[in-house]
């Protein structure tokens, strides 16, 4: 079996395709019991054009036209960054065991930073949620994407004003 970092690291190249994409790089992957990753995607509702294709929700359809079913009993979603609340919704519904997740994300986190959703008790399923996995790493890609997006943008700001 693999190690939970393998399928992070996995998890972290559909970010990089997000970013090559010209999204916030974040990605997830979906793992089936015996370890084989059956789902995959990184965040997209720009080039979508949807507000529902973050890499949670992305990677869940995967995995859901991969084996047939929308319940994913018994798989593991490691993504990138701490889900929001659509995300944690998708995931309970998807029936996953567990989620893991890299940095926590301070303004829309919905299992540590904002609010905690997967223990809520009016749930009927219960999801074993761990985060901080290569944390470092994550939030080191997202400050690079937002920190490039602020100078492009303050370029595109000083060409306005000579122009």
């Amino acid at each position: 079996m693999r190690s939970d970092e393998f399928y992070m690291h996995r998890a972290l190249d559909q970010a990089r395709e997000g970013l090559a994409a010209g999204e916030v790089p974040v990605g997830a992957v979906v793992v089936d019991a015996a370890g084989e990753i059956v789902g995959a995607g990184y965040n997209a509702p720009v080039s979508c054009h949807d507000p529902s294709a973050h890499a949670e929700v992305r990677a869940l359809r995967d995995a859901g036209a991969r084996l047939g079913n929308y319940r994913l009993d018994g798989c593991t979603l490691f993504v990138t960054l701490e889900p929001c609340l659509m995300c944690t919704g998708a995931i309970i519904q998807a029936r996953l065991a567990r989620v893991v997740y890299g940095a926590a994300e301070p303004r829309t986190g919905m299992v540590e930073s904002k609010a905690n959703l997967f223990v809520q008790p009016w749930h009927n399923h219960r999801v074993q949620v761990e985060g901080g996995l290569l944390a470092t790493r994550v939030s080191q890609l997202l400050k690079a994407f937002f920190e490039a997006r602020r100078e492009s943008a303050k370029k595109d700001e000083s060409g306005c004003a000579s122009g």
